[in-house]
């Protein structure tokens, strides 16, 4: 039965209010692989609640998360084949741990791409702080609906994606992820089982559970923030980014970056490309990426250099009581 898309334009989705405790900060930054390299203190601004703690950009895409709520049946969606195809994310102001925000989601475009070719289901996401609604963060995200096409709509616009240079990178971090990862990054709110569930994945054409596209954002982010931005998280400001294949828990994601923000991702056991188009913004400042230099990824990988290749050793600790 093909989607009704006036209807689907007009879903409901209600305001979600949510308080960021310093737990949520936390458990973000670690489901996302923060804290892996036990001697870089660096990572503890986001992990360790004994310091003060600094929230994760990139977590704009969990705060007042509305769930996965395209398996409504009302929305006439093949909820089991739908994929994350970009992300976009926008900072206007630092997120307040211990305080309260709200999620505000609405659908704002839908394309048809054709019968047996799918169609794009574009969403926007204002953060605010629910103490004035105060704008904090605007997310937007492509859907691809691949069992939703021919329903009559119209076929544009499309957004257009962010050209690539066509020079070698100047930085790649390989950064690793763990086969559980994915059930841990479920407990920020993205409960999709198509990243649990075996017979889900399945179904969607998949021969395992597939990694979270925006757990997937969230590493590209970390290699991001380390290289553009010092760990610094006042001075990120936006990224946009396609998903051009699924990561599988417990792969390594090689991100290749350039001086100017242009990004994109591959797998390296697979060597696939996973992420691509990508362009971030970062405010001055200083950096990795103003002392290292792009290396191979057949090159060593020197410790104090842009490539992380440490193996992931992460005992989980007791829980505190926040």
């Amino acid at each position: 039965m093909p989607i009704d898309a006036e209807a689907l334009l007009r879903y409901p989705i209600p305001d979600v209010r949510q308080r960021l405790a310093a737990q949520d900060a936390v458990l973000y930054a670690l489901s996302i692989g923060f804290g892996q390299d036990p001697l870089d203190t660096r990572q503890l601004d986001f992990v360790d609640h004994h310091r003060a703690l600094r929230a994760l950009p990139f977590m704009a895409v969990v705060l007042g998360h509305p769930g996965f709520w395209l398996t409504d049946p009302r929305t006439g969606v093949d909820a089991v084949r739908l994929v994350h195809g970009e992300q976009g994310i926008v900072i206007h102001r630092p997120f307040p741990i211990g305080g309260e925000v709200i999620g505000r989601t609405r659908v704002t475009g839908l394309v048809d791409k054709g019968p047996g070719r799918g169609a794009l289901l574009y969403a926007e996401k204002l953060v605010l702080d629910a103490a004035d609604e105060t704008l904090l963060a605007t997310t937007t995200a492509t859907v691809f609906l691949r069992g939703d096409g021919g329903f009559g709509g119209a076929s544009g616009p499309v957004r257009p994606a962010h050209s690539m240079p066509g020079t070698p990178p100047d930085h790649v971090v390989d950064l690793p992820t763990r086969p559980e990862q994915a059930l841990l990054y479920r407990l920020n709110g993205d409960d999709n089982p198509l990243h649990a569930d075996p017979a889900v994945a399945a179904a969607a054409g998949f021969p395992r559970p597939i990694l979270h596209g925006l757990c997937t954002l969230g590493v590209v982010g970390h290699a991001l923030l380390r290289t553009l931005g010092g760990y610094d998280p006042a001075r990120f400001h936006a990224l946009d980014l396609r998903f051009s294949a699924p990561v599988f828990p417990g792969e390594t994601i090689c991100t290749e970056i350039w001086d100017d923000g242009a990004f994109q991702a591959r797998v390296v056991e697979r060597d696939i490309l996973v992420v691509s188009n990508g362009r971030a913004v970062f405010k001055p400042g200083t950096g990795e990426a103003c002392c290292s230099k792009a290396r191979s990824r057949s090159s060593p990988a020197p410790a104090a250099a842009s490539a992380v290749r440490s193996p992931w050793r992460w005992p989980w600790p007791a829980r505190p009581s926040w």
